[in-house]
């Protein structure tokens, strides 16, 4: 599953499957390793039409095509149709990586990241030009921290140094994009997934049902519907001669806004749908009928994972011995932390729980996510034992479901997958639930190994319930990606886990 810029399977991108481009930031020199790609791969080669700055300073609608985004590095991909480098993915890869002792190829991925914040403005969803005004779950500063505290990542202390001061740079200029307006949860002090784009997004061209399928659910579920629907106005122009811009189900590119009886998707709609899309959970009802209001909620997830990015952050100044910056960085992480707990922690649920900042009100949609709290160390202890006291409303007979709501998405009920295990097991160890922690990788090895007893894969997910790989998602992602990155990283790390606890006293 590794990938180069000298590799022809590379380009390949079966979500778009249009003739291979890939695109160079705009003014620097071609590379001559990407000469040989063109000769060899008949790829088209461009330049972005500007320098970017700020994720947003180029748009993918500006673009003649979509392609794939020039990195200097080799990197791992999580299998499939998602040939390219994803944002939160790498993290759980690249752990799987130094736990294998590919050291290069791990900081090599990093260093693809500080070049995505340098020449595309931000860390991307990933490496593809339909991804530009999109982010993902902020691991940076955890894969930072994970490449320096591995002894055999860098040849002496003085290399380790230089290469902190460059990723500490890029790194801060990556976090002022959750603090812009845009990405801001209204006056709670907390942060909000928000993609830059608007409308359908672009890479669903190879499922292009389903937007077709949300309206069909929302028409039959009426009194479920938060107000995504609204009346076409296709309906009235049909034109004979172009049946794709017609109002029927299944038909018209996924960048055209789908039509179903009549009825489309609001504005408002396709906004949450993006938003949903950089949090890396496509899809569940957790915000809303398929996610569709993800953008009016601060998350659990997302705030833990800044919490913890500002407290790395202030490690990292530490060393570099920028001790007024590290002050800086830990007051953010106070004021965060606080916010949490005003907004986010819910005493009577025993859980933290999201936050929706236009309704004034907590969710009461329990996730799985309740648990990064513990994974970023914000919790106090009191809370700890209350969230672990939780775990019996995901525990499963093969490991943790993502929610107790069994809405036909890939992310609710039956499914369980290999990052949030993982960040709950060590949200878990952190706090001293040992026994807890070794039951759920236990569980869900078992499931991994039975499954790769029939047929000699990992997959993309599991249904923890039958503990089973095969899959039965009703919208959305319906296949089971055999691959995959992060569930190879999570094996081998919840492997050394087990192996390490079973060394112990």
């Amino acid at each position: 599953m590794t990938r180069s810029m000298n590799d022809c399977a590379s380009l390949t991108d079966v979500k778009v499957m249009t003739h291979p481009v890939l695109y160079l930031p705009a003014g620097i020199k071609l590379p001559a390793k990407v000469a040989e790609l063109h000769d060899s791969c008949y790829v088209q080669v461009r330049w972005l039409p500007r320098v970017v700055h700020h994720m947003g300073d180029v748009i993918p609608e500006e673009l003649p095509g979509p392609g794939l985004l020039y990195l200097p590095n080799p990197y791992v991909v999580p299998g499939g149709r998602f040939n390219e480098m994803y944002g939160w993915d790498s993290y759980f890869i690249i752990l799987g990586l130094l736990r294998s002792g590919l050291h290069g190829l791990a900081r090599g991925m990093v260093d693809n990241f500080l070049f995505e914040i340098e020449h595309y403005g931000a860390v991307l969803n990933a490496n593809r030009t339909y991804y530009l005004t999109r982010s993902q779950p902020p691991f940076l500063t955890s894969m930072i921290r994970s490449i320096l505290e591995d002894k055999d990542s860098f040849s002496d202390s003085a290399t380790a140094l230089a290469w902190l001061g460059r990723a500490y740079d890029l790194s801060a200029k990556y976090y002022r994009l959750w603090t812009q307006p845009e990405r801001l949860a209204g006056t709670t002090g907390l942060a909000r997934y928000c993609d830059l784009g608007k409308g359908p997004v672009h890479e669903l061209a190879d499922d292009n049902t389903y937007f077709h399928d949300v309206i069909g659910w929302l028409l039959d579920h009426p009194d479920q519907d938060p107000g995504y629907l609204v009346k076409s106005q296709r309906e009235s122009n049909l034109d004979p001669e172009h049946p794709e811009y017609n109002c029927n189900p299944h038909t018209g590119a996924t960048r055209e806004p789908a039509c179903v009886r009549g009825y489309g998707l609001s504005d408002d709609f396709y906004l949450g749908d993006r938003a949903m899309r950089e949090s890396g959970f496509d899809s569940s009802f957790r915000f809303g009928p398929f996610c569709g209001s993800t953008h009016h909620y601060a998350p659990v997830c997302l705030n833990s994972l800044l919490y913890r990015y500002e407290q790395e952050m202030a490690e990292c100044a530490a060393e570099l011995g920028l001790n007024m910056e590290v002050g800086d960085w830990n007051l953010r992480a106070a004021q965060r932390k606080d916010a949490m707990q005003k907004y986010l922690w819910r005493e009577e649920d025993g859980l933290f729980l999201d936050y929706d900042f236009i309704q004034g009100r907590s969710s009461d949609y329990d996730f799985l996510s309740a648990y990064y709290p513990l994974w970023a160390g914000l919790a106090t202890e009191a809370q700890a034992k209350s969230i672990k006291d939780s775990l019996y409303q995901f525990e499963r007979f093969g490991g943790l479901a993502m929610s107790g709501t069994d809405s036909g998405m890939q992310w609710d009920e039956p499914y369980g997958w290999a990052p949030a295990n993982w960040i709950v097991v060590q949200g878990l160890l952190r706090y001293g639930f040992h026994q807890d922690a070794r039951r759920i990788a236990t569980a869900f090895l078992e499931t991994i190994d039975a499954n790769f007893a029939v047929d000699a894969t990992l997959r993309e997910k599991y249904d923890v319930v039958r503990r089973a790989a095969d899959v039965h998602v009703t919208a959305g992602y319906k296949e089971n990606v055999i691959g995959f990155g992060w569930t190879n990283g999570v094996y081998l790390k919840m492997r050394e886990m087990l192996a390490d606890s079973a060394e112990g006293p």
